[in-house]
């Protein structure tokens, strides 16, 4: 079983929160409740970078069609080639429904 290093009461609590949701319209107003815009699309513009480097994209590519930093971009990868999965896990559920944004 996987155990994660961010595991707690708190992060407990936050991720049964996000567990509850069952709309795209639910999902939206608690990101805008919990986050600024900024760290939304710090998140959404790292998803997209996470896509394109599993399409085996050049950074400058991904640069080019994200506005990532070469730092944000290397963060991400570190993250797909050593972390706990979890861009791998939804991109491959978002690509099993078609959720994309071809």
């Amino acid at each position: 079983m996987y155990e994660s290093r961010i595991m707690n009461e708190r992060t407990d609590r936050l991720v049964d929160a996000l567990l509850k949701l069952e709309t795209r319209e639910e999902c939206y107003r608690l990101l805008e409740d919990l986050f600024t815009i900024r760290e939304i699309e710090d998140l959404s513009q790292r998803i997209q970078v996470a896509e394109l480097l599993s399409e085996k994209a050049t950074y400058a590519e991904i640069t080019q069609k994200t506005g990532a930093s070469s730092a944000t971009i290397g963060r991400v990868n570190r993250a797909l080639t050593y972390g706990a999965d979890g861009y791998r896990m939804i991109l491959d559920r978002l690509n099993a429904t078609g959720d994309t944004n071809d």
